[in-house]
């Protein structure tokens, strides 16, 4: 379906042209309708499929830039992913025939600032973590109770974090008709209790996907049986020859050991975990930007939310300790179309955690890196475990074992940059086209 289809304003449609949004995901073209109908809904679908535009285009077709108070309130429970909603925001609003105001709340900014701009003007739309949002309603500086929309956005990671009690307060803070709109990769039995609270016969969706993991990409599976961790992912940063890598580890500690074993041998990392401040939080995503680091060490909750370009390569130093974590990691790589490969560390204990992997209908193909090569392997000792009543799925794991050993395509980084470079060139046609109405428009009330 393409997005010319919906009954959405002028001014939406020339800012979907301009990002070179043309055919709607099958996320935004089942739930769109619904939002605009005004009623609750949970949505359910996997990262990557297109949930920021399912609920921002039905906000900014409802929003009325002649209302001097807020009408829609966003929240996201990372300052990273906040900022991110922001910027497609932005993007949006720089189309529209009057100024609409969207304020981004998050910590570690200056609050003052915030205040004051607030007390001069209530914003249209806020988006923000639910600290910040929660701080300057309670304050009494931002009046939200006259918003028509609330938005949960990554309710799973908002529960974990421990942030749900602060967007129960916010929510408490809303008129009774307002929309509650809830978005999430999965949705926990610990999120029921709220969702039964403020949500009024809501209409739930779970997109399912066709493939787990997408088609695109290449799922190995290497064990570590016997062998040093980090000497190993070292080597593999050799064979591979990423356009950018993105290494997921489990544990703070684990980041900090295998990033500095990395740059002790010579590699350009950056490194993104829950304890790093800030600022410098915000230095590091600027450079990564930029292309300055081939390789990130990061964590899951701190990668999660961040839209990083061009991710050719996705490394599990483990099996993540929630395995739900396993598809949004290994779904960073292989967008757009393009071919990526996603490397899982493994030892004999992980066996069970595999199988459950398996069981959503993940397939994995074992290698071995062998003088510096990626070669078809076969572990025994879990062909051997497997065969007490997996039968069925070992034959199929011989299968993909069979298939022609994959070597890197040339060109591929080109590739990959032809298309970081062609989004950036489209952003900046964009904010060039904004810009030039901005001046014509300016002039004309001169006169």
């Amino acid at each position: 379906m393409k997005f010319t289809e919906f009954t959405l304003k002028p001014y939406l449609q020339e800012a979907l042209q301009a990002i070179g949004f043309k055919e709607a995901t099958p996320v935004q073209e089942k739930l769109i309708p619904l939002v605009l109908s005004g009623r609750d809904l949970v949505g359910e679908s996997k990262t990557g499929s297109g949930k920021t535009h399912t609920f921002l285009l039905p906000i900014f077709e409802q929003l009325d830039p002649t209302i001097e108070a807020v009408q829609a309130v966003i929240t996201a429970p990372s300052r990273e992913l906040a900022r991110q909603i922001s910027e497609a925001a932005l993007q949006l609003a720089q189309f529209s025939p009057q100024p609409l105001r969207i304020m981004t709340l998050v910590g570690g900014t200056d609050k003052q600032r915030q205040q004051a701009k607030i007390d001069q003007q209530q914003p249209h739309l806020v988006i923000g973590t639910p600290g910040r949002i929660y701080d300057m309603v309670a304050s009494g500086h931002l009046a939200i109770h006259t918003a028509k929309t609330l938005v949960i956005d990554e309710a799973d990671m908002t529960l974990d974090m421990g942030f749900l009690t602060t967007v129960d307060k916010i929510a408490a803070r809303l008129g009774k008709d307002v929309q509650i709109l809830v978005f999430s990769a999965t949705i926990p039995q610990k999120l029921q209790p709220f969702l039964k609270k403020y949500l009024q016969s809501p209409v739930m969706e779970k997109i399912k996907n066709q493939t787990v993991i997408s088609d695109t990409i290449d799922n190995w599976l290497i064990s570590t049986k016997g062998q040093n961790k980090n000497q190993l992912i070292l080597e593999m940063t050799k064979a591979l020859q990423p356009y950018l890598a993105m290494i997921f580890v489990n544990t703070k500690e684990r980041a900090d050991d295998l990033h500095q074993f990395l740059l002790a041998n010579g590699l350009k990392v950056a490194k993104l975990h829950g304890g790093i401040s800030p600022r410098e939080r915000k230095r590091i995503m600027g450079q990564i930007k930029k292309l300055d680091y081939p390789y990130i060490v990061a964590t899951d909750l701190a990668a999660r939310g961040i839209d990083i370009e061009g991710v050719s390569h996705v490394i599990n130093d483990a099996i993540p300790q929630d395995l739900s974590f396993f598809v949004h990691r290994v779904g960073r790589t292989g967008r757009n179309g393009l071919s990526g490969t996603a490397i899982t560390l493994y030892q004999p204990s992980d066996d069970s955690d595999i199988r459950e992997l398996e069981k959503l209908g993940i397939s994995f193909v074992p290698k071995q890196l062998k003088n510096g090569e990626f070669s078809d392997t076969y572990d025994r000792d879990r062909r051997e475990n497997r065969e007490k009543g997996y039968k069925k799925l070992d034959t199929e794991m011989i299968g993909l074992v069979k298939k022609k050993k994959k070597k890197i395509k040339p060109g591929y980084k080109k590739k990959i940059q032809w298309k970081v470079d062609e989004k950036r060139r489209k952003e900046r046609r964009a904010e060039n086209r904004a810009r030039g109405r901005a001046e014509r428009k300016a002039k004309r009330q001169s006169f």
